[in-house]
Parts: structure tokens; sequence; C-alpha cells
């Protein structure tokens, strides 16, 4: 873990872990060590990741990019306001998988926030090979280990959240901590 991760959280100034959608089943166990909040969809599994995260502490705000995405992005930024920090699933609501959109810089730009890309070993779960996401679910017992890479940004407003750039960038950095993961 960063240094500047564990002294940001210390000292409540908010932060986004960004990962790839299908390591979230992976992350939830990080919610209150460092108080989660992130975006679900209004479908039935973001309905069950919305109870999974409020009972272990963390918070929600409902929506994606091609539903409810403007009054989502608002819940999240005042649950960042408010001490919580994001866990953001930078290629989603649909993927495709591995390419990261621009909501994670339009975050960090209006929180003026650091990114940390993160990497996922889980070594033994059950696999959704049908999923488009390549989600698991981490068997109990199962040992998780999370490499932290970064900071990023924060993105400042001279910054196009669209840059192809800085989309490449975080890839770069998401794929480099999965490797040492």
């Amino acid at each position: 873990e960063p240094e500047s991760l564990k002294t940001n959280v210390k000292n409540k100034k908010p932060v986004i872990l960004a990962h790839f959608h299908g390591d979230e089943l992976a992350l939830v166990a990080l919610t209150p060590i460092y108080k989660i909040a992130t975006m679900t969809s209004t479908s039935r599994d973001g309905q069950l990741m919305t109870t999974v995260l409020k009972l272990m502490g963390g918070k929600t705000a409902r929506g994606s990019s091609t539903r409810g995405g403007v009054s989502a992005l608002k819940g999240l930024i005042e649950h960042c306001k408010n001490g919580a920090n994001s866990s953001f699933a930078v290629d989603g609501p649909k993927g495709p998988i591995y390419e990261v959109k621009p909501g994670v810089f339009e975050l960090s730009r209006l929180l003026k926030s650091e990114i940390y890309a993160a990497g996922v070993f889980c070594d033994r779960a059950w696999h959704f090979p049908k999923a488009w996401n390549k989600t698991y679910l981490p068997r109990p017992f199962a040992r998780i280990l999370v490499v932290w890479f970064g900071p990023m940004g924060p993105i400042q407003k001279t910054d196009d959240p669209r840059s192809a750039d800085l989309a490449k960038s975080l890839q770069n950095q998401l794929f480099a901590a999965q490797r040492q993961a």
C-alpha cells in the first residue's frame, strides 16, 4: 500500500480506488477498512451489491452511465465529501472489459482526489464464464492479495476526462498492479 494512500485515508482525504469490473466481489472485504462508497446499477445485481455493502458499513449511489448516471455520480460525490472513499469499476457498466472509461477521471477532477489502481489475486474462487466482466466470487477462506499502484492525479480542470492518454496510463497501472498481485 503506497504511503500516500495510507496518509490520505488517515487524514480523511477522499481517494478513488480504481479496479476492473470483475474484481468487485473480491474487494468487498475492504469496505470497512477504506470506508467505501460506490455506484451500483439499478438492476437486481446492483440491489444485491447495495445490500452487502451497506451491511459492511459501505455507502452506495444507484445508477450507471446508461440509467441515472448523473444522480448516481452526484450521490457518490456527496458520500466522498462526507468521509467515504470511492471504489470505482473503470470499465463498466457494460464493457468492453479492461477498457478504462472517462467516469473515473471526471470523479477525480470533481473531488480533487488521487486515483489508486488495484491489482487483485484470489487463490480460489467460483468463476462465472458467461459474465461479460469475468467476475468471480472468492470461495470461503480464499487468500486475496490486493496490490495498489499510484497515485494518479488528481485530474485537473484543464485535463480532458475523455483523453485516450489518461485512459491508457490508468489501464497500464491496473495491468501492472494485476501482474504484481
